[in-house]
């Protein structure tokens, strides 16, 4: 696994882009993240051998998440079809959170100040997409201060529990088992 990123900070958002080079897969993603950290859309178009996905998700400025998705070619049997699952409550979603990508880390990051201050353990819900289906789930996530250089990250949906170590812009340096910024 291996994940490249370009990040471009824009007052309190951002925009990012990048690739994941994963098991039989290659994914190229976009993202913006607007006013106060919150997504507004992430496209991710996944190709392997012989197969290819899309998936462009929206969150409007009423809070209400949309997907538009494509696929090509004989898809893998073990992957789920991509967008939104029915039954996903996105309402309270603020974020996207692609999976195995650090970067998407940054908006709650920023949001809640987690380098400023102090802040107890958060609850948030973020409409986490899976890779490489592009399948969005609605994922229970919990985030917390530790000190200026670390932050502590808990998904309620995965079982992940980890200390995050991230730079002074809220971008992960090392996930554990996951990355480490090279």
């Amino acid at each position: 696994m291996r994940n490249e990123a370009a990040v471009h900070f824009l007052g309190a958002g951002l925009t990012a882009s990048g690739v994941q080079y994963g098991d039989g897969y290659e994914a190229t993603w976009e993202l913006r993240a607007a006013e106060n950290w919150v997504t507004e859309r992430v496209s991710v178009n996944v190709e392997g051998d012989g197969w290819g996905r899309s998936l462009e998700l929206f969150r409007s400025e009423q809070g209400v998440w949309s997907a538009e998705t494509n696929e090509e070619g004989a898809q893998p049997e073990d992957l789920p079809s991509p967008g939104i699952v029915q039954s996903a409550d996105l309402k309270a979603a603020l974020d996207c959170d692609l999976g195995l990508c650090p970067l998407t880390n940054t908006m709650p990051i920023r949001r809640l100040t987690l380098l400023e201050t102090q802040v107890p353990k958060t609850q948030l819900i973020m409409a986490w997409i899976d890779m490489p289906s592009l399948q969005v789930i609605a994922s229970d996530q919990y985030y917390s201060s530790v000190d200026a250089e670390t932050v502590r990250y808990k998904s309620g949906t995965r079982g992940v529990d980890v200390e995050l170590e991230v730079d002074g812009d809220g971008v992960v340096v090392h996930y554990p088992d996951l990355a480490r910024r090279v």
